[in-house]
């Protein structure tokens, strides 16, 4: 089964990178080579600057409005994911929580991909 595993930083400094307890490039290195080595990945990607987002709704009568940000207060940010298929939940977890950026402030949220052929 499928899972994405989204990867939040806690906190982020003022140039946008993640903050501290985030793991460094090495750490994320040998995280991503052993999911590859174990033959789980999917698919991955690091999002470029982590402050800049951009947020669009419709409204019930077609009304487009665009604001900055997916977030109002929250310093939390969405900083790149990883989609890995494996045997099931626990499993997903296990990885998740090898993963740098379940360190310090920064989280991990566990999500299935729906399979709508199955």
């Amino acid at each position: 089964m499928k899972y994405m595993l989204m990867i939040y930083a806690g906190a982020v400094e003022a140039d946008g990178t993640p903050g501290e307890g985030n793991g460094n490039i090495e750490d994320w290195q040998a995280f991503h080579q052993k999911v590859q080595d174990a033959g789980i990945l999917v698919s991955s990607e690091s999002l470029a600057d982590f402050v800049t987002a951009t947020t669009v709704r419709v409204d019930a009568s077609g009304v487009r409005t665009v604001t900055d940000g997916p977030f109002t207060e929250s310093r939390e940010v969405l900083g790149g994911f990883y989609v890995i298929d494996v045997p099931d939940l626990d499993a997903a977890l296990d990885w998740a929580a090898l993963c740098p950026g379940a360190e310090g402030e920064g989280a991990m949220v566990v999500r299935p991909v729906a399979d709508f052929g199955a």
